[in-house]
């Protein structure tokens, strides 16, 4: 063989081992629907050796189809080892990781159907993570420690500029103004240098997401918002211009049948809020068959989002079942999973709905219905004290919560088993609100929460966050059988610990 020839040839084998090196390491690949399992386990060890019972590795996996975060908790033993199985609708998953050792730093893993992802992770002893290996060796470390960071670091950019008016202007000047918030916030995201040009792609779609979420969807709520932060009279109520569907035309930016989005954190709370947007207008899917659903949906979106095909379609309407089994906790009825048959036969979208639907039927077993209070002609001193003595004798815990909140659902969601252990014991959840939370959309969700609710005016709610010195939700009360406070808290501190303080007044 000449010098030439296998010159070439190792020309060749080296940049097909450089190819194959960034697909494992760099690449975040296309993901295709599929439900499936995935296990990941791993190994986390400290200088300080803290590895024992009590360290846990916190996993938060999207469910793009179904439509949820679902939360993980594994805990390792004491040579800091820990393996957990978790359900993933897609081939290739992008989760998020993080341990009790340092709770503030997220990790991103890729995580393959059907496979076995092993990380073990080392830290300092400041618990600053020292070093990652990860087998197979899919993502870069810097991609895995610097991905969920740089999107915060653009959540909390802020311009070296006053605040612009906004709620004054047409709804042109705003859309046009978020697109240039959305443009300064990825320069970020764009000048790191160490993540790889595959996850940016992936974040910056995330971000785009995340970013008109918070801030376009809700029109009226973001002008009173910018209202606020520009206006020395806050209180004036200003003239908001009021939008119809066209408003919506900002959605075609997203060119949502991109598959990718299935890899992004945020699409399936933007799905979510394109399914209960009372401007859209969707209509539920209820026991519709799926292409007339499809057809009427299309009516109202096609124009807006761009398309009128594609698997982002049937995706949402996956969503919309996702809808009734994640916020009602409602299984589907056997004419629902007639027409899911119908529509996807064997396909891996009715594979994930119906595994979604098994576990909603477990939690439909003890769920109990949604009292709705009507309290509004009490004072706003007397809220708590009439709460208390409707539930005499037993021991009364409040959640203040609300609608948009996410760790005020997340952790409805942790205590859901917890609740079912406590259900026949003398003890009564009761649930707090305002006007804050859209009252259709809080009609919905707390037929998924039962127990007892109430809808407070601004006045009553602002009395009890002031009262308790409550800063922020969710914020919690616990009375015992004697209409005695016990404890007040904010933020959820876990299953363990609420069950501990309520078998102790039990």
């Amino acid at each position: 063989m000449s010098k030439i020839v296998k010159l070439n040839l190792l020309c060749l084998f080296s940049l097909l081992f450089l190819l194959s090196f960034k697909q494992s390491a760099g690449m975040v690949e296309t993901p295709d629907i599929k439900a499936g399992i995935a296990k990941i386990t791993g190994r986390i060890t400290s200088p300080n050796d803290a590895n024992n019972d009590s360290v846990f590795v916190n996993i938060t996996v999207p469910h793009p189809i179904s439509g949820e975060f679902v939360k993980y908790k594994a805990f390792v033993d004491r040579s800091g080892k820990f393996s957990i199985d978790v359900d993933v609708e897609t081939v290739i998953s992008l989760i998020g990781l993080h341990t009790s050792l340092n709770p503030e730093k997220s990790l991103l893993v890729k995580l393959t159907s059907g496979g076995v992802t092993n990380i073990d992770i080392a830290y300092n002893s400041g618990f600053d993570i020292e070093n990652i290996d990860i087998r197979p060796a899919n993502m870069t470390q810097n991609d895995m420690t610097r991905g969920i960071d740089v999107i915060g670091k653009m959540i909390e950019s802020r311009p070296d500029r006053a605040p612009k008016p906004m709620y004054n202007k047409s709804t042109a000047d705003f859309l046009n103004h978020a697109k240039t918030v959305l443009s300064e916030r990825l320069v970020i995201l764009n000048n790191d240098t160490l993540i790889s040009k595959e996850l940016k792609e992936v974040l910056s779609k995330d971000f785009h997401l995340f970013l008109y979420k918070a801030h376009v969807f809700d029109y009226k709520d973001e002008m009173m918002r910018n209202y606020r932060n520009t206006n020395k009279d806050k209180n004036e109520n200003p003239d908001i211009q009021k939008i119809d569907r066209s408003y919506y035309r900002f959605l075609k930016d997203f060119k949502l049948n991109d598959p990718q989005y299935l890899n992004c954190f945020t699409f399936h709370e933007v799905q979510l809020e394109i399914l209960q947007n009372e401007i859209l207008g969707l209509p539920e899917i209820g026991e519709s068959d799926i292409p007339s659903w499809l057809a009427s949906v299309k009516v109202i979106l096609a124009d807006l989002v761009g398309f009128d095909d594609g698997q982002y379609y049937d995706i949402l309407a996956a969503n919309a079942y996702g809808r009734q089994l994640n916020e009602e906790v409602r299984p589907l009825t056997e004419k629902q999973k007639e027409n899911i048959v119908n529509y996807w036969k064997e396909g891996e979208i009715a594979k994930i709905l119906f595994r979604k639907n098994q576990q909603i039927v477990e939690l439909d077993k003890f769920k109990s219905p949604a009292v709705v209070n009507e309290i509004s002609s009490v004072p706003d001193d007397k809220i708590i004290e009439t709460i208390i003595a409707k539930h005499k004798g037993k021991v009364v815990f409040i959640d203040l919560w609300a609608t948009w909140c996410v760790p005020c659902l997340d952790a409805m969601k942790q205590f859901r088993g917890t609740k079912n252990e406590l259900r026949h014991k003398d003890i009564a959840f009761v649930y707090l609100t305002n006007a804050s939370s859209p009252r259709k959309l809080w009609e919905e969700k707390i037929k998924g929460i039962g127990s007892e609710h109430y809808y407070l005016k601004d006045t009553q709610w602002e009395y009890i966050m002031n009262h308790f010195e409550f800063k922020y939700i969710p914020s919690y009360l616990l009375y015992n059988k004697e209409g005695v406070l016990i404890n007040k808290f904010s933020a959820f501190p876990g299953n363990e610990k609420v069950k501990e303080m309520i078998n102790g007044l039990l």
